[in-house]
């Protein structure tokens, strides 16, 4: 608890108190003086790249959320970050396969929350399988936000996870507008499998920092594609971290 305190200039009980409500939420665990993440380091590592892109590309996402609709999110470090822009619309219903993204969003009133059920996938904090995809099948909304492990002209949308893909398509199926969230960093990234090609998707978010090239290559295919101005966040102190376990 010292080691904290000083590294955050904070007081042992400011600490202690803000671990206990962490420890509450589910988001880390304690125990013989050690504190860890109850997130897989994948996820961690995951969360950690190009934040302010996926923050930029989520909250546009949000704002194309009505009031009253209905939408369903796929799982995603992206994408389960349009639940802390979504304050302040209305009768919002999301069905997602996303734990991270039931985190992120339980404490808002607003959003009432469907989620698919099905095996949990620890690695990608997804809920995935035959009664995940039962359940979006009996479902049917006006838009679905999904992600990718890679995107590009050639390949389309790629991704790791085989049952991942299989949540994607059932998604798609389900909605009249599907939206690709993919930072300029996957592009030109290839997945293990091939979801779609790009063409299959209604709109392509992505932020400003793809080049200007790339993004000519989606628009002369005929894809609608939009770059996300990316604001970065003001200066936010980081700290050394050797692993995902700090003592306390």
């Amino acid at each position: 608890m010292a080691v904290l305190a000083r590294e955050l200039g904070l007081s042992e009980v400011t600490i202690r108190s803000d671990l206990k409500s962490l420890e509450e939420s589910g988001w880390l665990n304690r125990k013989r003086g050690k504190i860890a993440s109850s997130l897989h380091p994948k996820i961690l590592e995951r969360r950690r790249e190009r934040q302010d892109e996926k923050n930029a590309i989520a909250q546009a996402a949000a704002g194309l959320v009505r009031d009253g609709d209905a939408v369903m999110i796929e799982a995603g470090t992206t994408t389960a970050l349009i639940a802390k822009h979504l304050w302040g619309k209305r009768d919002i219903h999301v069905v997602t396969n996303s734990t991270l993204f039931f985190s992120y969003s339980r404490q808002y009133p607003n959003l009432q929350i469907t989620i698919t059920g099905g095996e949990f996938r620890r690695a990608t904090e997804s809920l995935v399988g035959p009664i995940a995809l039962e359940t979006i099948a009996r479902l049917n909304v006006r838009l679905a936000f999904v992600g990718t492990d890679g995107f590009s002209l050639d390949r389309g949308m790629t991704t790791n996870l085989v049952e991942g893909a299989e949540i994607v398509k059932a998604m798609k199926h389900h909605a009249e507008t599907t939206i690709l969230l993919a930072d300029s960093g996957k592009y030109g990234k290839i997945g293990f499998m091939q979801v779609f090609p790009l063409s299959e998707m209604n709109l392509i978010l992505t932020d400003d920092r793809l080049p200007d090239q790339a993004f000519q290559e989606l628009t002369a295919a005929g894809l609608t594609a939009e770059r996300v101005k990316v604001r970065p966040r003001p200066g936010i102190a980081s700290y050394p971290r050797r692993n995902h376990e700090k003592d306390c």
